[in-house]
C-alpha cells in the first residue's frame, strides 16, 4: 500500500481545538471525576482513566484493523476503522495505542503513530497529541485512520477507542472496542499475519451465509460498468487449517485465477473437493445479475454449511463482474471461540482484492496477464490514477458489499456450558423430538446429540444411541435422568418406512414469491446426499411449495412502492433542522388510477448546538482556469460559509486569488517600414534598384517567422552609346554632377518640395552586440515655404539592421 507521508500536526485552529476531546468533557466528564485523576499525571492518562456511563459487551459499536490481524508487522501502516451499526451512530470518539500492560501517563507507554487521512473528520488531540478524536462535533458512523505499527521489540499493542453518544461514553477494555495486535515472527513474512489456534469446541454447528452487494452505480459512479454488472457465484468451504483457498500475501490457485478472471467456479469446486480430509462443506451460491437490486425485489443468495473442531475455518470468494482479476470474500475466518464455543454472527464489510493474476487497471480493461504472477492483495484507493477506486488523498474504498455469517444451530454434546445468549439458552432447552419427556423442570440438558449409526449391519435388531450433556441442576434434591438413550434399530435397508435410508441435504433458501402483489406461490429445493445402499429409489421429496403473500391490501387500485431511501443530510448543519427520504413507485395500479401511496417522508433532525460552531467552513473549492490562456494572469478558489452568519462573526476569507503561469505567448516578427527605392545601378542599358526593411523583433514561443527584407526590381534609364570614348566621358560627367549635388546638400541641407531638409545626422550605435540590432540617423526640415502645400515637408527618419551575426 502506497501512502504519503503526513507529519503530525499538534495544534489546530483555536476553533477547532475547542471541539476535539471537548465534547466529550463537555457532555461526559464531570469536573468532579476529572478531580480525582492526579495532577501530576499526563493529560493521556487522565483520558483513560476518566470514568463515564461503562456499557461492558456492547456491540453496536466496533473497533476493526483492516484485515483483521491479531499480530502486526513492524513499521508496516494498517488502516484502523471505527464504526457503529446502524441505526446507532456517534457523535464523537477517542483513540488510541498503548504497550501491553501500560496505563498511557508517559511518552514511552504509547505505541506507533496514527496518521490522519480526513481533516475534516479526524485530528490529532490538543492536549494529548498521540491520540486521535473528532475534528467537529456531529453525528457519525464511522471513521478511518491508518496506524504505523511500532519498530521491532515493542511487543503485544492494545488499540483503545471510546465513543461519545449523546451523554454517554462507552468504554470497553475487552470487546468490540478493544484490539490486540502482538508482534509477528518474521517467519511470517509475506504471508497472511493471522497464525490459527486449535479449536476445543464439542460438537458440531450450522451456519448460514448471506451475500449483499452493495456495488452500484449510485456508491460506486465512477466508470461504473452499467450494462454487464455482476457477481459471480459464490463458491467456498469449511476447512481444516492445513488447507488454504486463498490468502493475503499468497499466490492464487488455478482456480482462484479462474473465479478472479473468468467467473467460473468449477475448477475451485474441483481443488476443495480434492482436499477431501479438510474440507466438510463445501459453499456454493448462485450468480448475481445484475450486481445490486433492492431486497424486495431480489433476495439476498445464501448458503449454509457446518463446521466442527478440527474444520472450523470458513473461506470463500466471487468475481466482481467485469473486472480485471478482482474479487471479494473471507479467508479462514475462525468460527470457533476462545470459549471453546461457536461464533454466534459475524457481519464483515468486503473491499476488493487482487488476484495478481492481470495487469488491468479498469472494470474493463483488456487482458493483459501479469508475468510473473505477483502475490494476492487488496485494492487500494491509490493504486492507479485510472482505477474506479482512485482517491489522490490516499482514503478509504467505499465497501462494495457485505457477509452477513449467523449460527443457526448446534448439534452434539457442547463444551461450553454456558449459553452465549437467551436465544441459545431458549434453542438448547427446545427438546429436538416430539416424544414426551418427564424430564424434572429442575434440570437443565442440552439438545440431544444426532443418533448414532445402528449397531447391527444386517436385518437383525441393533440398537442405537444419542446423547446429551447436563449444563444445570437447580434442586440437588431431585435426581436428574440418564444423559443417554437407546434406541431399537436394523441395518441399512430394513427399515419398514420408504426412502428411510435417504441422506438428505438441508432445504436450500425459499425462492422469491411468485408474484409481486397478492398471494403468489414460492419453493424451495434440497437434494440426495447418499442414496440407499440396497440400491432402492428415494422417495423423500426434494422439492416443497408453499404460498406467499406479498402486500396484503393489493387490489386494482393499489400500486407496489419500492423500499425507503436512505435519509437525506440534515438541512441544518446546527440545530434543528429537516431531513427527507423518497420512494418510488414500482408498479403503478392495475385499473389506471394515480398512485396515492406516499413518495416522500420527512422528519425532524438535531444537529450540534449552534453556538458551539460559530464559523464552519467548508472545504475549499478547486482553483478555477487562468484568466489568460497564454502568460500571467490571476485564478481564484472560494469556499462557503456553513454556519449561520448571525451565530457569530466569522472573519475568515471565503475567496482566494493567486498568480498564473501559463506557457509565454507567441511573439510574431516584427519589421520596420520599406525604405526608398535606391537609384538604378547603371547610368545606362539595364539594371536593377532595391529596397530594404530590417528586422525590429525576432520571433519567439512559436510566433510567425520574418518575411523577406530585400526586394528588387528592373530599371532602365537610357541606351548606352556605342562609342566608348563618348560613353565614358558621360559616366565622367554624370559622377561630377552627382559629386556636386552632394557637396551642395552636405552644405546647404536637403531640398524636398515645399521645404529644405538639414543633412542626415550620423548613425546611432548599434541597440545589441550580435544577433541583430538596430540603428537610427534622422533629416529635421531646415526652412518650410510659406507657399508650400506639401504633406511631404516634415522630419525623417531611417532605420537599418546591424550586427547580424549570431552572439
Amino acid at each position: 500500500m502506497r501512502l504519503s507521508a503526513a507529519s503530525l500536526r499538534l495544534s489546530r485552529s483555536p476553533a477547532l481545538l475547542a471541539l476535539a476531546l471537548p465534547l466529550a468533557a463537555a457532555l461526559a466528564f464531570s469536573d468532579e471525576t476529572l478531580d480525582k485523576v492526579p495532577k501530576s499525571e499526563g493529560y493521556c492518562s487522565r483520558i483513560l482513566r476518566v470514568q463515564g456511563t461503562r456499557r461492558e459487551g456492547y456491540t453496536e459499536f466496533s473497533l476493526r484493523v483492516e484485515g483483521d490481524p491479531d499480530f502486526y508487522k513492524p513499521g508496516t501502516s494498517y488502516r484502523v476503522t471505527l464504526s457503529a451499526a446502524p441505526p446507532s451512530y456517534f457523535r464523537g470518539f477517542t483513540l488510541i495505542a498503548l504497550k501491553e500492560n501500560r496505563e498511557g501517563g508517559k511518552e514511552e507507554d504509547h505505541a506507533g503513530t496514527f496518521q490522519i487521512i480526513d481533516e475534516e473528520e479526524t485530528q490529532f488531540m490538543s492536549n494529548c497529541p498521540v491520540a486521535v478524536t473528532e475534528s467537529t462535533p456531529r453525528r457519525r458512523t464511522r471513521i478511518q485512520v491508518f496506524w504505523i505499527a511500532p519498530p521491532a521489540g515493542t511487543g503485544c499493542v492494545i488499540l483503545k477507542a471510546s465513543i461519545v453518544q449523546k451523554r454517554i461514553i462507552y468504554f470497553q477494555d475487552e470487546g468490540s472496542l478493544t484490539k490486540k495486535l502482538c508482534e509477528q515472527d518474521s517467519t511470517f513474512d509475506g504471508v497472511t499475519d493471522q497464525p490459527i489456534l486449535d479449536c476445543c469446541a464439542c460438537g458440531t454447528a450450522k451456519y448460514r451465509l448471506t451475500f449483499y452487494g452493495n456495488w452500484s452505480e449510485k456508491t460506486h459512479p465512477k466508470d461504473y460498468p452499467r450494462r454487464a454488472n455482476h457477481w459471480s457465484a459464490i463458491i467456498g468451504g469449511s476447512h481444516s487449517k492445513n488447507y488454504v483457498l486463498w490468502e493475503y500475501g499468497g499466490y492464487a490457485s488455478e482456480g482462484v485465477k479462474q473465479v478472479a478472471e473468468l467467473g467460473s467456479p468449477v475448477k475451485m469446486e474441483e481443488e476443495i473437493r480434492q482436499q477431501s480430509d479438510e474440507v466438510l462443506t463445501v459453499i456454493k451460491a448462485k450468480a448475481q445479475w445484475p450486481a445490486w437490486q433492492p431486497l424486495n425485489v431480489r433476495a439476498a443468495p445464501s448458503a449454509e454449511f457446518s463446521v466442527d473442531r478440527t474444520r472450523h475455518l470458513m473461506s470463500f470468494l466471487t468475481m466482481m463482474g467485469p473486472s480485471p482479476d478482482w474479487n471479494v470474500g473471507l479467508s479462514a475466518e475462525d468460527l470457533c471461540t476462545k470459549e471453546c464455543g461457536w461464533v454466534q454472527k459475524v457481519v464483515q464489510d468486503l473491499i476488493p482484492w487482487d488476484a495478481g493474476t492481470d495487469s488491468g487497471v479498469t472494470y474493463e480493461s483488456p487482458n493483459k496477464p501479469t508475468i510473473p504472477q505477483e502475490k494476492i492483495r487488496p485494492l487500494t484507493s491509490l493504486d492507479h490514477p485510472q482505477s474506479p477506486f482512485y482517491d489522490p488523498e490516499g482514503g478509504s474504498i467505499t465497501q462494495v458489499a457485505r457477509v452477513v455469517i449467523e449460527r443457526i444451530a448446534r448439534k452434539g454434546e457442547q463444551c461450553n456450558i454456558v449459553p452465549d445468549n437467551v436465544d441459545d439458552i431458549v434453542a438448547d432447552l427446545a427438546p429436538e423430538e416430539k416424544d414426551e419427556d418427564d424430564t424434572p423442570e429442575t434440570c437443565i440438558y442440552s439438545n440431544w446429540s444426532p443418533w448414532s449409526a445402528c449397531s447391527s449391519s444386517t436385518c437383525d435388531k441393533g440398537k442405537r444411541m444419542r446423547q446429551r450433556m447436563l449444563k444445570a441442576q437447580l434442586d440437588l434434591s431431585v435426581p436428574c435422568p440418564d444423559t443417554q438413550d437407546f434406541q431399537p434399530c436394523t441395518g441399512p435397508g430394513c427399515s419398514d418406512e420408504d426412502g428411510s435410508t435417504c441422506t438428505m441435504s438441508e432445504w436450500i433458501t425459499w425462492s422469491p414469491c411468485s408474484i409481486s402483489c397478492g398471494t403468489g406461490m414460492r419453493s424451495r429445493e434440497r437434494y440426495v446426499k447418499q442414496f440407499p445402499e440396497d440400491g432402492s429409489v428415494c422417495t423423500l421429496p426434494t422439492e416443497e411449495t408453499e404460498k406467499c403473500t406479498v402486500n396484503e391490501e393489493c387490489s386494482p387500485s393499489s400500486c407496489l412502492m419500492t423500499e425507503w431511501g436512505e435519509w437525506d443530510e440534515c438541512s441544518a448543519t446546527c440545530g434543528m433542522g429537516m431531513k427527507k427520504r423518497h420512494r418510488m413507485v414500482k408498479m403503478s395500479p392495475a385499473d389506471g388510477s394515480m398512485c396515492k401511496a406516499e413518495t416522500s417522508q420527512a422528519e425532524k433532525c438535531m444537529m450540534p448546538e449552534c453556538h458551539t460552531i460559530p464559523c464552519l467552513l467548508s472545504p475549499w473549492s478547486e482553483w478555477s482556469d487562468c484568466s489568460v490562456t497564454c502568460g500571467k494572469g490571476m485564478r481564484t478558489r472560494q469556499r462557503m460559509l456553513k454556519s449561520l452568519a448571525e451565530l457569530g462573526d466569522c472573519n475568515e476569507a471565503l475567496e482566494q486569488v493567486e498568480k498564473c503561469m501559463l506557457p509565454e505567448c507567441p511573439i510574431d516578427c516584427e519589421l520596420t517600414e520599406w525604405s526608398q527605392w535606391s537609384e538604378c545601378n547603371k547610368s545606362c542599358g539595364k539594371g536593377h534598384m532595391i529596397r530594404t526593411r530590417t528586422i525590429q523583433m525576432e520571433p519567439q514561443f512559436g510566433g510567425a517567422p520574418c518575411p523577406e527584407t530585400v526586394q528588387r526590381k528592373k530599371c532602365r534609364i537610357r541606351k548606352c552609346l556605342r562609342n566608348p570614348s563618348i560613353q565614358k566621358l558621360r559616366w565622367r560627367e554624370a559622377r561630377e554632377s552627382r559629386r556636386s549635388e552632394q557637396l551642395r546638400e552636405e552644405s546647404d541641407g536637403d531640398q524636398f518640395p515645399g521645404c529644405r531638409m538639414r543633412p542626415w545626422t550620423a548613425w546611432s550605435e548599434c541597440t545589441k552586440l550580435c544577433g541583430g540590432g538596430i540603428q537610427e540617423r534622422y533629416m529635421t526640415v531646415k526652412k518650410r515655404f510659406k507657399s508650400s502645400q506639401f504633406t511631404s515637408c516634415k522630419d525623417k527618419k531611417e532605420i537599418r539592421a546591424c550586427h547580424v551575426h549570431p552572439c
